[in-house]
């Protein structure tokens, strides 16, 4: 089955996430996802994430589909005008990628080349609603496209842990109404903000993907409860990675557990793991899937 039948069947998803290298040697890239072929259900390639220029995710994607996994492709706002971001929507389908991950992404200045002029021609919503008209056959100005139209399968992002969430809610509805068909969240630590969303969610009835970044030190986590908004590692975790004489370890653990208490409230989990990829087949080991 595909991602989307598995999406539509209801069955438990399991995604991860590789960044693509700086540079355009990518056999490294390869092996780890060898590591995990036939364990999880479609590979998210990010897009310049963090604003870091590397090679780009619509190579990489066709890359993975070569071999035969099935990658989901993440598109930003940020670099391209909405001339680029359809081409590169028809691009990806030529190429037979289907899945997508649409983002608005993050500012320039955050990245290697704070200089760089930001587009953000358009937005997340309406980039759904841009790739939702080209599956009609014609693009944003009613222009005819040629041939058969192109089919996705459109994923958004939203964080769970928001503060206020109304408006996040608010946004995922609006993205659903443009097309979004599953969403992937945010790092999520703190099981009871989790549930607290997915129950004031529930009426939108689309599968929502639970993200876990895999912490690598108690540095980390102290950095991301200070600057990602919305992210909250619980203070009882940090202490866990403080004293971690094996870091891995207990990050592995911190995962695995994280996963088991999350798997009954929502249809799958999202592994970032940020360069350590080696480590998300120990993860879904300790997880039992």
């Amino acid at each position: 089955m595909s991602f989307k039948e598995k999406l539509q069947s209801g069955k438990f998803l399991l995604t991860s996430e590789i960044g693509p290298p700086k540079g355009i040697e990518t056999a490294k890239l390869l092996e780890d996802a060898e590591l995990i072929r036939s364990r999880v259900d479609a590979i998210n390639v990010t897009d310049l994430q963090s604003s870091v220029m590397r090679l780009g995710s619509l190579a990489v994607c066709s890359l993975l589909k070569q071999k035969g996994f099935e990658p989901i492709f993440q598109l930003t706002c940020r670099d391209r005008n909405r001339l680029a971001l359809q081409s590169d929507l028809l691009s990806a389908a030529s190429l037979g990628i289907e899945n997508l991950l649409l983002l608005t992404g993050d500012h320039t200045t955050l990245g290697d080349h704070p200089e760089a002029k930001p587009v953000f021609d358009l937005d997340s919503v309406l980039l759904l609603q841009v790739a939702s008209k080209l599956q009609t056959g014609v693009d944003m100005k009613d222009n005819k496209l040629t041939g058969a139209p192109p089919k996705f399968c459109m994923g958004a992002v939203v964080n769970p842990g928001a503060d206020p969430l109304e408006p996040q809610i608010i946004k995922m509805e609006q993205k659903i109404e443009a097309g979004a068909q599953f969403f992937q969240t945010q790092a999520v630590y703190d099981l009871k903000i989790f549930e607290d969303f997915i129950n004031k969610t529930k009426h939108l009835k689309v599968p929502v993907m639970a993200g876990i970044v895999l912490l690598k030190s108690a540095g980390m986590a102290k950095y991301m409860n200070k600057n990602v908004a919305g992210v909250t590692v619980p203070d009882e975790l940090i202490k866990k990675m403080q004293e971690a004489e094996d870091k891995v370890a207990v990050s592995v653990e911190i995962a695995a557990g994280l996963i088991k208490a999350m798997k009954p409230i929502c249809q799958g989990m999202h592994i970032m793991p940020i360069g350590w990829d080696t480590k998300v087949p120990l993860v879904l080991d300790a997880a039992g899937l």
